[in-house]
């Protein structure tokens, strides 16, 4: 039995860095429990259960040990996913996902669903976006490609969300015309498909994309599958592709940094020139972009992003099609490091997120700017019982579940307590209670 444990060779004990980084990790992943004064969560994600392999990953050394498995990239029915958000969470705790981004396309209509069923399963959602834009390297209309960049939030969502809002209902109100421009060129390419079909795969309310226009060119036998549905003419610059009015991809990642949020390139690897791309993304704001795949780190790109020093980062970039091309959800092994620079760099921009909302309440307890907080909780109005009675309440609830206690110990955020330590000149109770996420 000895010789068949030292032949394991590719496991070792974490190094400091690495213990380090994990306890940082988790102590950000399972704060709600930890407000509730619940340790068994942390217990059995300690650093000394855990090995880790040549590539930084961890595996659990105990039974019953899990990973702190981060999951950065998925869809659901509200753009072009196959599953509910609640089903997509179901999933995900399935396959032992402990952080979850919903990166719908232009749209964050999914994430309360998202959030109150993560709350019966005890993983945290990341309230994040993909949004459509199109990037020329050399600033050229004939060189102008489409490109996605992903947008991931504080537990309180977007500061000034109006204006993330419109830009992405600009987007999705040209994701219809796009639509219809392509069943329009299929139908000049002798295949009537129907508009009707398309709009009613995408759902009701939802922006119909390439994808549900390829499952109607499916389901009306026009096609084989989804894959001959692109390759043949759905592909960027294919004789059925169209564009929509995206903005540009500078405009997208600033919206994105004026809001409070992380931007991410997805899928690099899709772009036909990607270098001259980076550089000039990254001069707009640009974090990070995905290096990391199911199938591992892709070097070309992981040196790309060490080139212009941007986070590394991946997600399966899950829609539940349920073919066996698709990447399943939580599969993308990211080393703790990984997540621990990602959180290094994301915490303080969502925390001066949170501060920012907060502040806009204690200057003005309104009813509207309360919806700012909690926009992306799951609210329930007390019927008896116990209720918040002033903002300092709300924020004292709130704080523990959304940022550390080292976050939290902080002159603005005392400052902003201050201001709410007595009940709105209304004298009306506050009775909305946020639910931890």
């Amino acid at each position: 039995m000895k010789k068949k444990k030292q032949r394991c060779g590719n496991k070792k004990k974490m190094s400091n860095e690495q213990s380090l980084a994990f306890k940082s990790v988790k102590e950000w992943v399972f704060l709600s429990q930890a407000s509730s004064s619940s340790s068994s969560a942390l217990a059995s994600c300690s650093a000394a259960s855990f090995v880790v392999d040549d590539f930084g990953v961890q595996k659990s050394l105990v039974r019953g040990g899990e990973k702190v498995v981060f999951e950065l990239h998925s869809h659901s029915k509200f753009s072009d996913g196959f599953l509910s958000p609640s089903k997509l969470v179901e999933r995900a705790h399935k396959n032992g996902v402990k952080v979850l981004a919903l990166t719908d396309h232009d749209t964050m209509s999914g994430i309360p669903e998202a959030l109150e069923a993560a709350h019966k399963y005890g993983i945290k959602i990341i309230p994040g976006v993909e949004i459509s834009a199109i990037v020329s390297p050399s600033g050229e209309p004939q060189e102008e490609e489409p490109v996605h960049i992903l947008a991931y939030y504080s537990s309180c969502g977007p500061t000034r969300f109006e204006e993330l809002d419109e830009l992405l209902s600009n987007i999705r109100d040209g994701r219809f015309l796009r639509a219809e421009n392509m069943v329009q060129k299929l139908n000049k390419l002798k295949l009537p498909l129907k508009w009707e079909h398309v709009c009613r795969i995408a759902g009701k309310g939802v922006a119909p994309g390439r994808l549900h226009v390829a499952r109607a060119m499916v389901e009306a036998g026009y096609v084989e599958n989804l894959r001959q549905a692109f390759s043949r003419y759905l592909f960027d610059g294919g004789p059925a592709y169209s564009t929509g009015s995206e903005p540009l991809a500078e405009e997208a990642i600033k919206m994105i940094c004026n809001t409070g949020g992380v931007a991410v390139l997805a899928h690099p690897w899709a772009l036909k020139n990607p270098a001259p791309i980076v550089r000039k993304l990254k001069e707009a704001g640009l974090h990070g972009m995905e290096v990391y795949r199911s199938d591992g780190k892709l070097a070309a790109y992981s040196d790309l992003a060490d080139t212009y020093g941007l986070l590394k980062l991946g997600g399966s970039d899950y829609h539940g099609k349920g073919n066996r091309n698709e990447s399943e959800l939580g599969s993308v092994n990211l080393p703790v490091l990984v997540l621990h620079d990602f959180l290094k760099v994301a915490r303080p921009i969502w925390c001066r997120s949170i501060r920012e909302i907060l502040a806009i309440y204690a200057e003005e307890p309104s009813d509207s700017n309360l919806a700012r907080i909690t926009r992306f909780g799951k609210n329930r109005i007390l019927k008896g019982g116990s209720s918040l009675s002033c903002g300092k309440d709300l924020i004292d609830h709130c704080l523990p579940l959304w940022l550390t206690r080292e976050e939290i110990v902080n002159a603005d955020f005392e400052a902003i307590k201050l201001k709410l330590s007595s009940p709105p000149v209304n004298e009306e109770r506050i009775q909305v209670l946020v639910e931890a996420t």
